[in-house]
């Protein structure tokens, strides 16, 4: 698979928040595993990307496209700590 086939974590981060609709988070170990299995991974291939997750994460909520949630609560992507959930942005 050449690196223009493959899967682009931004995209796939974005649509599972989307899947899951307006109300719920997604962990960041699924979407980590879901691009794993997206690029023909291993079981354990998720692990290696964590980070990319966080990073991603972090810089589709600077852009206002997802929002990054810590105990329920929406947080600043640029300063935030320990564990966290995913989401699409909310109207309300």
């Amino acid at each position: 698979m050449s690196e223009k086939d493959s899967p682009n974590l931004e995209t796939a981060l974005l649509a599972l928040c989307l899947d899951a609709g307006p109300t719920r988070t997604i962990c960041p170990t699924d979407a980590a595993r879901a691009f794993a299995q997206a690029r023909g991974e291993d079981a354990l291939g998720w692990r290696s990307h964590l980070q990319e997750v966080r990073r991603a994460a972090v810089r589709l909520a600077g852009e206002g496209r997802l929002v990054i949630y810590r105990k329920g609560k929406p947080v600043d992507p640029q300063e935030f700590r320990g564990v966290y959930r995913l989401g699409a942005p909310r109207d309300d």
